[in-house]
C-alpha cells in the first residue's frame, strides 16, 4: 500500500516534468520560426505543427505588395496542385477498400482511356503518356489554352496520348483523368467525393473551386485571386482545383499523420519514392539536424500563388507555406525559404 500511495505522486510528477520540457521546446521552436520567417523576407501566411500543437501560425508582409493591410487566417488559397495530394489520398482509400488497383490498366475502370492503357500507378507517377496542357495552343496572353479559352478537361487528355512508361513527364492530365475515374468508380463528383471522404470529416471549409457560386470575402480578397484567376484554377480541377485556408490545410496534414485517412500500410505506399503519389518523399539535410530527416513535399504555383506543404513523419512535423508573390521566393525543402524556414522549426 505504501509503495502504491508513493508511485503516483512519483509518476504525476514525471508527467509534469515530460509537459514542461515539451512546452520549453516547442517555445524555443517557435522562437526561431518565427525569427527566421522575419529574417527571410517571406510575404504570405504559414502554420507549423508538431503533432497536434501549433507551434507558429500567422503572416508576414503586405498582402498586396506596397499598400497597408496584411494576410489574416480566414483567408481562402488556391492549394494549387496539393490538389494532387488530396486526389491520391483519394485513389488510395479506394485501392485500400478493394474497390481498384494500381497495376491494371487503368482503362478498366475508364474505358475512354482505351486498349493498352496506362495503369493507375503509371497515372500517379507522372509516367501515362497522355496529352499535356502545358502543350496546348497558348491564348492572347501566352498561357496554355487548355486552362482559359481552349478545350479542357480529362476528354481532351485521353486523346491522341502516346506511349506509357518511361521516365516521368510532370503532367496535369494525368489527376485529371484520375478525378474523372474516381467520378466513374465511385458514381460521385469529385467535389462532393472530397466533401464526403476528406473535407466533411475533417470539418474543412476546403472545396474545389466554382466560379459559378462566387465567394465571400475571405475568397475574394485584396492580394487574392480575382474572378478571372479563380476561372482559370477551376480548369485545373483534379489537379489543381481545390482552395481552402492555411488551417485547413495544415488540418489534412494531421489526418495523414494520425492515419484518419489511410491506413499506415496505404499511406506509405503512397510516400514512397520521388516521385510518389501526388507528393514526393526523400531525406533531406536540414540545417541544425544531426542526420537526414525523411520529408513528404508536395508543391505548387498557379500563377502568382504558390504553396509548399511538407510532412515529416518520423518527427510528427508539418508546415504550410502561401504566398502570392510567385513560386520562385520559396524555393524548396533543399534550398531557400522553405528550407531556411523548416530547418528553424524543426531543428535546435
Amino acid at each position: 500500500m505504501l509503495a502504491m500511495s508513493v508511485a503516483v505522486p512519483a509518476a504525476a510528477q514525471d508527467a509534469e516534468r515530460q509537459a514542461a520540457t515539451i512546452a520549453r521546446a516547442d517555445a524555443a521552436a517557435r522562437d526561431r520560426f518565427v525569427r527566421a520567417v522575419e529574417a527571410s523576407g517571406f510575404a504570405g501566411t504559414y502554420l507549423f505543427y508538431r503533432g497536434t500543437n501549433r507551434i507558429a501560425g500567422g503572416s508576414a508582409g503586405a498582402a498586396v505588395a506596397g499598400a497597408s493591410g496584411g494576410f489574416t487566417a480566414e483567408q481562402v488559397w488556391p492549394w494549387a496542385s496539393v490538389t494532387k495530394q488530396v486526389v491520391a489520398t483519394l485513389v488510395m482509400q479506394e485501392v485500400e477498400a478493394g474497390r481498384l488497383s494500381l497495376d491494371v490498366p487503368a482503362g478498366r475502370y475508364l474505358p475512354a482511356l482505351g486498349a493498352s492503357s496506362p495503369t493507375i500507378r503509371q497515372l500517379l507517377r507522372h509516367r501515362a503518356g497522355l496529352r499535356n496542357p502545358d502543350d496546348s495552343a497558348a491564348d492572347a496572353n501566352g498561357f496554355p489554352s487548355f486552362y482559359t479559352t481552349g478545350t479542357g478537361g480529362a476528354d481532351w487528355c485521353t486523346a491522341g496520348r502516346g506511349v506509357a512508361g518511361g521516365a516521368p513527364r510532370y503532367n496535369n492530365c494525368d489527376y485529371i483523368v484520375l478525378g474523372a475515374l474516381l467520378a466513374r468508380t465511385t458514381r460521385m463528383p469529385l467535389p462532393a467525393l472530397f466533401q464526403r471522404r476528406i473535407a466533411g470529416p475533417l470539418g474543412l471549409g476546403a472545396r474545389f473551386i466554382d466560379p459559378a457560386v462566387g465567394g465571400g470575402p475571405d475568397t475574394v480578397w485584396a492580394g487574392g485571386p480575382d474572378t478571372g484567376d479563380r476561372q482559370a484554377m477551376a480548369r485545373f480541377g483534379a489537379a489543381g482545383g481545390i482552395e481552402g485556408t492555411a488551417a485547413d490545410l495544415a488540418a489534412f496534414d494531421r489526418a495523414l499523420l494520425t492515419g484518419s485517412l489511410l491506413s499506415t500500410a496505404a499511406r506509405a505506399e503512397m510516400w514512397r519514392g520521388d516521385p510518389g503519389f501526388g507528393q514526393s518523399s526523400f531525406a533531406v539535410r536540414l540545417r541544425g539536424c544531426a542526420a537526414p530527416v525523411r520529408l513528404v513535399e508536395r508543391r505548387g504555383a498557379i500563377g502568382r500563388f504558390a504553396v509548399r506543404n511538407v510532412i515529416a513523419p518520423d518527427l510528427g512535423l508539418s508546415m504550410v507555406l502561401f504566398t502570392n508573390r510567385g513560386d520562385a521566393g520559396l524555393g524548396d525543402v533543399r534550398r531557400g525559404t522553405t528550407h531556411d524556414l523548416l530547418s528553424a522549426g524543426a531543428c535546435a
